[in-house]
């Protein structure tokens, strides 16, 4: 397996010292991200739709309804894939100079459906592990009925880049005495007290998966 994903088509043009074609880094991107933006094109019109992912190994997959319109216009078409994670907003003494502090990744490709039951099954058990790990032994498993009315698709990961900016704000050396305050603040997602649902059937406690989230998202 390739430890670089560059290519003519990942190539970075801008500000490319912020920027990585390593594996390493763009698989520990797109794991830790909840969301992914999908982009394709409709009529010739581009669209861009939010939506949950999950990789295995090389692969990127993706999931929804058969009568999702971004799964049927991505099969076999190229899309692109972007994960982003805010960590800080960048406070500079120049309004011009704000930013945030920030990891990304893109990756481009040709969707494939899965057609293979076991595979379909192996992407989304990495979908709902990804969200809650332990929590896929913990629930019912999909029926026939389910499988066949939900699409997966996958992405090779091959064409990917990643871009990353880290440390305070870049002011200009003119600007550098003027009383304004100039810093970095950390953003994190931190994870609520868990609301049980109301239909929850008598005297059954919280899974400790879930509290372990909680511990992770503290």
């Amino acid at each position: 397996m390739a430890k670089t994903l560059k290519t003519p088509r990942t190539k970075l043009r801008r500000k490319p010292g912020r920027g990585s074609h390593e594996r390493a880094t763009i698989e520990a991107i797109l794991d830790e991200a909840l969301v992914c933006h999908v982009g394709v094109v409709d009529e010739g019109v581009p669209v861009v739709i939010p939506t949950l992912h999950a990789r295995v190994g090389s692969r990127v997959y993706l999931h929804g309804s058969t009568a999702s319109r971004m799964l049927r216009l991505a099969a076999g078409s190229q899309v692109c894939l972007t994960a982003t994670l805010i960590d800080g907003l960048v406070l500079a003494r120049s309004a011009m100079h704000h930013s945030a502090n920030y990891r990304s990744a893109i990756l481009f490709g040709a969707g494939e459906p899965v057609e293979d039951e076991a595979e379909k099954l192996t992407a989304l058990e990495a979908l709902v592990e990804k969200l809650v790990p332990g929590r896929w032994a913990d629930a019912r498993q999909p029926t026939a009925k389910e499988l066949r009315a939900t699409a997966v698709l996958r992405l090779p990961l091959d064409q990917a880049s990643a871009k990353i900016r880290t440390g305070p704000p870049i002011d200009d050396d003119a600007d550098l005495a003027l009383p304004v305050w100039a810093g970095v603040v950390g953003l994190r997602t931190v994870a609520a007290e868990p609301q049980p649902d109301e239909l929850l059937a008598p005297g059954l406690g919280r899974p400790a998966y879930v509290d372990d989230l909680l511990r992770a998202h503290a």
